[in-house]
């Protein structure tokens, strides 16, 4: 009895091991792909910041049509971008979560064993110390998907506030009008962020 129950530990250790260097390399795809929509995003919005530079001199006829399609489609590129991002996270943190599981399991398995695996408290706060967050009121600040919110919010505001010179609004006006929308547009890519976060993670 004694022999079948270690061979049984032995093999719930060894599925342990595989699963956490699957969740391991979950978490690293997660992150190497919102790195790379990331990269994506501001590359493409330099390409068009450089190609407005480009026109820029020419009549108002042709740069402003061109600056329409570039801007419009640079900003709904960045709202894909914020969603996408804001779902890498998501898997990302269910991995992480995951793994804070199985380092419980291993520090449980021996008195001796649970100096080497440090916990915060719970599984949840293990996964954010992972992620090196000291504060999960504020955690939203640091995020890839804010990071790109926030541009792309200053991107779609910028369009507004060509749009609304173009309409023959005074220059303090249609400066205001773009940084009103930019405000707007950041808390909305935020409010995304959380209330995903919110559904995601209810109750834990």
């Amino acid at each position: 009895m004694t022999d079948e129950s270690d061979a049984r530990n032995g093999d719930l250790l060894a599925v342990l091991n595989t699963e956490y260097f699957v969740l391991q390399g979950a978490s690293g795809a997660s992150i190497s792909e919102a790195s790379s929509r990331a990269s994506l995003y501001l590359l493409t919005l330099s390409s068009s910041l450089v190609s407005l530079g480009f026109v820029l001199g020419l009549s108002a006829d042709v740069f402003g049509p061109f600056a329409a399609a570039a801007l419009s489609t640079v900003f709904l590129l960045g709202c894909f971008t914020v969603v996408r991002l804001t779902e890498t996270s998501i898997e990302n943190l269910r991995a992480l979560r995951g793994m804070a599981r199985i380092r419980a399991y291993y520090a449980d398995l021996s008195p001796l064993a649970r100096p080497y695996f440090v916990s915060a408290g719970s599984v949840a706060a293990d996964a954010q110390a992972m992620l090196g967050r000291r504060s999960n009121r504020w955690w939203w600040v640091g995020t890839m998907a804010t990071m790109i919110g926030a541009v792309n919010a200053v991107v779609g505001g910028s369009g507004i506030a060509l749009l609304t010179t173009a309409a023959g609004a005074s220059l303090s006006l249609s400066v205001a009008t773009g940084l009103g929308a930019a405000v707007v547009l950041v808390t909305l890519a935020v409010q995304f962020q959380r209330r995903r976060f919110a559904t995601e993670f209810a109750g834990s």
